[in-house]
């Protein structure tokens, strides 16, 4: 390094160990051979491909005529994992080159080197958790190989597992998972302004919490160590301080400020609708699209009854729960608003960032129905 070139900076999350802990730590999928493994993947891109016009039927979206600049991807667990530690990366470093020119004097410190390191681990090992449980998902943030567009990634063992669970036809299963996901993508096609709206948002978000950089570690550790007390009491096995019971402290948690809580019930919000209008698209599919569509659907919501103490603990812990039923308010706004106004009706939301609705308005429908002058039926 020549003497006019600047110092690395230290890492508030060491990126490189989050990726790398996440593969490490990502459970294995369905043993498989390797021609099977093929046909599926290239069943789940036909697929993916097919769902395109059911999503454009059911939601009443041109967007969906035209997806060619984001990108199809049928992933492993553990390129999942790497794949959210960029994203992550991506929607932070802006938030930290800030934070470089407002506060170096919090870059240089000695122990941050360390607490990237630390950071990156914990969030590898939840990146790694989550990476079994996942099916599907459009990340808008990190642009697709075709152009500005986001990535479309499919979650191959997990859809094949949760298949085998739930003893459903596997090519029906996998169209209705398709359809969800690829929902997303045309959400993002149908308002191009909202991978920007939602960056800026994630980006207050984020320096918030950098003003808060020196007890981040702290309190991202927190939660990992209240999972990690989870494991140890579901195998009847003790921790220290006398096996204390954990805090209900979840990895939303490390957001403790007032103004921290008000960029988040936007983002939720906004994640609500996003859910919410991705269950419903998939909910319009009858047998005409999915014949065994009743009993996925059966089966799936009460997979979600029978889940282990231990998976119960580690959801709580990490906030899933919450976030469902979050999704689950989603999913009844836009059946209201439809209800009420039609699909063409609720397609105002997509057309600029103040029709989106608040978090208030995600409980209370007809609000947001009345603050867009909207028509009622009947």
């Amino acid at each position: 390094m020549s003497r006019n070139e600047p110092a690395p900076r230290p890492q508030l999350v060491n990126w490189d160990i989050a990726a790398s802990t996440a593969a490490s730590l990502t459970p294995a999928g369905p043993t498989m051979k390797p021609a099977d493994i093929a046909r599926a993947v290239q069943n789940m891109r036909e697929l993916a491909d097919a769902s395109v016009g059911h999503v454009h039927a059911i939601s009443r979206l041109d967007a969906a005529r035209d997806l060619r600049d984001s990108e199809l991807l049928i992933v492993d667990r553990a390129s999942w994992s790497r794949a959210n530690s960029q994203s992550f990366r991506t929607l932070m470093e802006p938030a930290l080159d800030q934070l470089a020119a407002s506060r170096p004097d919090v870059l240089k410190s000695a122990s941050l080197a360390l607490g990237g390191t630390v950071t990156g681990a914990q969030l590898g090992a939840i990146l790694a958790f989550l990476s079994s449980k996942v099916l599907g998902q459009y990340d808008p943030f990190v642009p697709s190989r075709n152009g500005q567009g986001g990535r479309l990634m499919l979650v191959a063992p997990n859809i094949i597992s949760v298949e085998r669970e739930l003893n459903v036809d596997p090519s029906d299963f996998r169209l209705w998972v398709c359809l969800h996901e690829q929902t997303h993508r045309v959400q993002f096609a149908a308002a191009p302004w909202l991978k920007d709206h939602m960056t800026d948002h994630i980006g207050q978000l984020t320096s918030g919490l950098m003003d808060k950089a020196d007890s981040l570690s702290e309190r991202l550790g927190a939660a990992v160590r209240n999972i990690t007390a989870a494991k140890a009491r579901s195998r009847g096995e003790s921790t220290a301080g006398g096996d204390p019971e954990p805090q209900n402290v979840g990895v939303l948690s490390i957001l403790q400020d007032p103004e921290d809580k008000a960029r988040l019930s936007h983002l939720t919000a906004v994640m609500s609708l996003l859910e919410g209008h991705a269950n419903v698209v998939m909910d319009g599919v009858d047998g005409s699209i999915v014949p065994s569509v009743k009993t996925i659907r059966r089966r799936f919501n009460a997979r979600g009854k029978s889940r282990g103490p231990l998976e119960k603990v580690i959801r709580q812990l990490m906030g899933l729960d919450a976030k469902m039923r979050q999704y689950s308010d989603g999913s009844k706004f836009v059946r209201r608003v439809v209800s009420q106004t039609g699909m063409d009706g609720f397609n105002a939301v997509w057309e600029s960032p103040s029709h989106l609705p608040t978090e208030r308005e995600i409980h209370a429908a007809d609000e947001w129905i009345d603050r867009m002058s909207l028509r009622r039926h009947g």
